[in-house]
């Protein structure tokens, strides 16, 4: 499908499935795709419609001609939503895709319903920041990422644990060097990316609905915050951090059973706000 970004169409691969009341928007991260959904697809489609797209340039969605940043992004799942008369949704976002579902939050929240925060990346003071993005800033980003990828966090955990490093590899490698350039520039930049500490903190408390945020102990420490931090920026009574000891960057692939009941139990107890004359 194809969504208007000003006077540019936007292509935008995404997928639909499942049924429910409530639709939840899959967010991937950087240099992923939707692929990184497959072990929740089946167990979140039986209470809820999912909608899982390619973010620009990774997967089958094309590079955009507008920025990289996370508002550019929330700007086309905002234009998928107008193009499914979709919304509020639950977005569920993993690493970058966590903090473009936070900006939606911020920036949409007629479209947000909660956020799911799986091992965000915001949250880290300067220097972690500026080190990431310096990381990638070589004439191979490609190849850097993916080294990124093998030592992030530790190794994984689980009984995926022997072939997702070879996954999360290939994928970085699979995808344009300038687009992981500009992607990563955006995430990091101090000015255009709300990750870095403190400045973050209160554009994050601004998420006024419900957030979940589920890491590991690897992901606090990458991040340089104690497990008490992503709940003190999700100001909603309702949200709650938890942390998995035997996990990695990729909870929802190295433990998708736990994982996936969790986000139900969590979606099934939200306070509905979808009614008129509520809200988060």
């Amino acid at each position: 499908m194809t969504h208007r970004d000003g006077c540019a169409e936007v292509p935008l691969f995404h997928t639909v499935e499942g049924a429910g009341q409530r639709t939840l928007l899959l967010v991937h991260g950087e240099a992923c795709d939707s692929h990184d959904w497959a072990p929740q697809i089946d167990a979140l489609a039986v209470r809820h419609r999912l909608i899982i797209p390619d973010l620009p340039g990774h997967g089958r969605s094309r590079p955009a001609p507008h920025g990289h940043t996370p508002r550019d992004f929330a700007a086309d799942l905002a234009g998928v939503l107008a193009a499914t008369g979709t919304g509020p949704v639950i977005v569920v976002g993993h690493s970058a895709g966590a903090v473009i579902a936070s900006v939606l939050a911020v920036e949409r929240p007629d479209l947000v319903e909660a956020v799911v925060a799986v091992s965000p990346r915001y949250g880290m003071d300067a220097g972690r920041a500026a080190a990431r993005a310096a990381a990638v800033s070589v004439p191979d980003p490609a190849g850097a990422m993916a080294r990124l990828l093998a030592d992030d966090e530790g190794p994984p955990t689980g009984p995926a644990a022997g072939w997702l490093p070879a996954w999360h590899r290939r994928r970085a490698l699979g995808t344009a060097g300038d687009v992981i350039a500009r992607t990563v520039a955006g995430l990091y930049d101090a000015h255009t990316g709300p990750v870095v500490r403190p400045a973050c903190e209160p554009y994050l408390r601004r998420r006024t609905c419900p957030v979940l945020t589920v890491c590991s102990p690897a992901s606090l420490a990458a991040r340089g915050v104690g497990p008490d931090w992503d709940r003190s920026v999700s100001p909603h009574p309702y949200s709650a951090s938890v942390v998995l000891d035997a996990a990695g960057h990729w909870p929802h692939q190295e433990r998708p059973e736990e994982f996936n009941a969790l986000v139900l139990d969590w979606t099934a107890g939200l306070p509905d706000v979808r009614r008129p004359g509520r809200a988060c």
